[in-house]
């Protein structure tokens, strides 16, 4: 997904004069096509992130689509000032790429653990929010990136991930996507984004072996968040489960509850949020190794869900 994400910029850059490439400090040898035979529109820049956010706000100023691509928690934290400021006031076409979103960077520890990064970025007015959850989506994504209006953070997972988007399902940034439709009346509802949608369409499976029926609704897009998309599926659901790769204070379960209580109220089904829990990571050792500690592998999702079923309502 990363490759694809950065390739991209460069084949966006043949197609539109308007697109630039700045780099925060990455290898090279990065785009060595675009470094070549597009010098006066690639960029690569120190450890600066704070200038490299004012450099790529001047350059849209000028009319430019500048890219700009770094560790997903140098992007976010050490410039989240200029971030608001540069780009969100003055609402910038800038689109910020941050590699390694959620727990990729688990050998690294919590300094590298983009944990927050939806939670913060979501809450600045005017910033888009996009997670795609393979490869292919990514570059479906990416081809309407270059005109959308508003600033966008484009979160990267690590690469090599399992590919479970179609291209017949389409791709319209703010709109969810039903990867799975369950046919029973009042199913369980998996609504994710990420990466973390592949891991609910596992855990749907393994639901179905046990005889419950699960919907898995897609949300590449966590702002503007698809609220009518979300609203459609909880009406019906019997259960509503938000699975995410980040802390559930301020991400894409809070943006789905905050939806569901406002809009719902007494209709609202019963909801369960799965993510990270208000603290610091301090487990190493693979990605996958800390999903299985924060439960977040399908067959942990998929217990949650059984034991949120067997759970007894309470009546006030």
């Amino acid at each position: 997904m990363r490759a694809t994400c950065q390739n991209m910029v460069y084949e966006l850059a043949k197609q539109d004069e308007r697109v630039i490439f700045i780099g925060s400090d990455l290898s090279p040898d990065l785009l060595p096509g675009m470094k070549r035979d597009m010098p006066d529109r690639y960029y690569m820049e120190g450890i600066t992130e704070a200038n490299v956010i004012g450099m790529a706000a001047g350059l849209a100023m000028e009319g430019y689509v500048p890219y700009v691509n770094t560790i997903a928690t140098f992007i976010t934290r050490r410039c989240y000032e200029q971030v608001a400021v540069d780009l969100c006031l003055h609402n910038l076409p800038v689109r910020l790429i941050g590699n390694g979103g959620g727990l990729v960077y688990a050998p690294l520890g919590p300094t590298h653990l983009a944990i927050d990064d939806i939670a913060i970025m979501r809450a600045l007015p005017n910033m888009t929010v996009v997670a795609a959850c393979d490869a292919p989506e990514m570059t479906r994504f990416m081809r309407q990136s270059v005109d959308w209006p508003l600033p966008i953070y484009i979160r990267l997972a690590k690469g090599g991930d399992p590919v479970v988007s179609r291209e017949d399902r389409g791709f319209t940034i703010g709109k969810a996507i039903v990867m799975r439709q369950a046919r029973a009346a009042r199913p369980v509802v998996l609504m994710a984004t990420g990466v973390m949608t592949t891991n609910c369409l596992a855990a749907a499976e393994r639901l179905a072996a046990d005889g419950i029926d699960a919907s898995v609704v897609h949300f590449h897009t966590v702002k503007p968040l698809d609220i009518a998309a979300a609203l459609h599926h909880a009406a019906q659901a019997s259960l509503v489960v938000t699975v995410e790769e980040g802390t559930k204070i301020g991400g894409f379960g809070s943006a789905v509850t905050d939806a569901l209580v406002e809009k719902l109220g007494q209709a609202l089904p019963r909801l369960v949020r799965l993510g990270l829990p208000d603290e610091f990571p301090h487990h190493y050792g693979s990605q996958n190794d800390l999903w299985d500690y924060y439960g977040l592998m399908p067959q942990q999702i998929a217990a949650s869900v059984e034991r949120a079923i067997a759970k007894p309502v309470l009546v006030a």
